[in-house]
C-alpha cells in the first residue's frame, strides 16, 4: 500500500488529470463530467483535499443529484450498464447508444428514457479496462443536443479515451497490493483454464496426458503465486490478469 507521502502525490497527480478530463469535455461542449475508477464499488474518486472529485473539479447536469452518494446508482445508470460490454469509446446521440462500428449488444439497450431521467441529450463515454478485472469509466455529458456529435466522437474520441485511461490508473494505482508480477507456466495456465470451463481434475489430466495429483500440484502453485486460497479464486485473480481468456484451453 502506498505511503501517505506517495499518497499525496499520487492525489495532486489526478487533481491535475482530473481538471485535463473536465476541460477537454468542456471544449467540444460536453461540460458535466461523471467519472468512477470502478464501477463495482460506490466510492467516490477523491481530489488531493480529500474530497469527491464529483464536488470539486466535476460538475454533473443536476448538482441535487449527488450520485456519488446513490450506492445503487450504477445499477440504473445505462452508461454504466453499457460500459460493461464494450471496452471501446461509445456515444449516446438522438436516444441510443452507437460507435465506430456496429456494436449490436451496446446498440440493444434502452437508453432514452434513462437518459432524460438523469437529464442527459448527449454524451460521450469511456470505458477504462484494468488489470485485475477492474472496469472505470469516464462520462462526458451535454444538457442539450449535440447536432455533430458523430463528428466530435469521430475526431476526439482516442484523446478523451487516453485522458480518461491516465485519471484513472493514476487514480487506481497505489489502491492494490504491492505484489510483484506473477509468471505462470504452461501447465498451469491448461489447469487453470479447463478448471475455469467446469472440468475435474480428473477430466484435466485425461484431457492433458498427466495425473489427477499433478494436476492438482499446477492448481495449488498457481494459487501460491497469485496469492489466492484455493481453486475458485486462483481462477478469478488469472482470469483478472489475462492468464485465463475467452479463446478457450490451450
Amino acid at each position: 500500500m502506498a505511503s501517505p507521502a506517495n499518497d499525496g502525490e499520487r492525489l495532486a497527480r489526478v487533481t491535475i488529470l482530473a481538471e485535463k478530463v473536465r476541460d477537454l469535455g468542456a471544449a467540444i461542449g460536453l461540460p458535466y463530467v461523471a467519472a468512477s475508477a470502478d464501477i463495482s464499488s460506490p466510492e467516490p474518486m477523491l481530489g488531493q483535499d480529500g474530497r469527491p472529485l464529483a464536488e470539486t473539479t466535476f460538475e454533473w447536469l443536476d448538482s441535487s443529484l449527488r450520485y456519488w452518494r446513490d450506492r445503487a446508482f450504477a445499477l440504473r445508470a445505462p452508461f454504466i450498464l453499457a460500459a460493461r460490454y464494450t471496452a471501446e469509446p461509445f456515444f449516446y446521440h438522438q436516444g441510443r447508444f452507437s460507435s465506430w462500428r456496429p456494436l449490436p449488444r451496446l446498440e440493444a439497450i434502452e437508453v432514452r428514457e434513462a437518459a432524460q431521467d438523469f437529464g442527459v441529450q448527449a454524451a460521450i463515454i469511456a470505458p477504462t479496462y484494468l488489470t485485475g478485472g477492474v472496469i472505470g469509466a469516464v462520462v462526458w455529458a451535454s444538457a442539450e443536443p449535440v447536432a455533430n456529435l458523430p463528428a466530435l466522437y469521430e475526431a476526439r474520441s482516442d484523446e478523451l479515451h487516453g485522458a480518461a485511461l491516465r485519471l484513472v490508473c493514476a487514480y487506481r494505482d497505489g489502491l492494490g497490493d504491492d505484489a510483484p508480477p506473477v509468471r505462470l507456466t504452461k501447465r498451469e495456465i491448461q489447469c487453470l483454464k479447463w478448471a475455469a470451463a467446469g472440468k475435474t481434475d480428473a477430466d484435466i489430466a485425461q484431457i492433458i496426458g498427466i495425473s489427477g495429483p499433478t494436476v492438482r500440484f499446477h492448481v495449488q502453485n498457481a494459487a501460491l503465486k497469485l496469492r489466492v486460497a484455493g481453486r475458485a479464486q486462483a481462477i478469478h485473480r488469472a482470469t483478472g490478469l489475462g492468464y485465463i481468456g475467452g479463446g478457450g484451453a490451450v
